[in-house]
């Protein structure tokens, strides 16, 4: 059942959406590795898969890469497209983890917006003392509706080699 709310709700709603991420730490920044065409469209764009890296903001030796659809066409070129809630993500040790501050459980690593307003893709890492690994889950909200669609990627903490 979908619920919905006022204008004046959503615009308040939205207000204090916005106050809560101005005040939340910065997540980490992307790089695209690329991206490949899905559907042809005439007129904006095509429809994409793209794949972006980053680097997990507290914890060195820990590289994620995120795929999610991109929205092409005209309204995916003027920015008002609504994008799937489809996502993947790979987390790997790529040097040795040290973890530089105290990890909060479901903090943000990564945000990025899929809609105009009221909808974000976002990664959380939680860490499983009792196995030793970082837990990284990418899922979608909404302001009303969020999305089930979500993946979890490990990284166990390993020693790494000396060079």
């Amino acid at each position: 059942m979908s619920r919905s709310l006022p204008l004046a709700g959503l615009a308040g709603a939205a207000c204090l959406i916005g106050a809560t991420l101005a005040l939340a730490p910065a997540p980490a920044k992307a790089e695209e590795v690329g991206c490949v065409s899905t559907t042809f469209k005439l007129i904006g764009p095509n429809n994409k898969i793209c794949i972006d890296s980053f680097r997990d903001p507290k914890v060195d030796g820990v590289v994620c890469h995120v795929s999610r659809a991109k929205t092409g066409g005209l309204k995916g070129a003027v920015g008002l497209a609504e994008d799937t809630s489809d996502a993947s993500i790979a987390c790997r040790q790529v040097g040795p983890i040290t973890i530089r501050e105290k990890l909060k459980e479901g903090e943000d690593v990564f945000r990025e917006s899929r809609s105009w307003l009221f909808k974000r893709l976002q990664v959380v890492r939680f860490y499983d003392e009792p196995n030793n690994t970082l837990v990284y889950l990418t899922y979608s909200d909404e302001l009303v509706d969020g999305s089930p669609k979500n993946a979890i990627s490990t990284v166990p903490i390993m020693p790494w080699p000396e060079k």
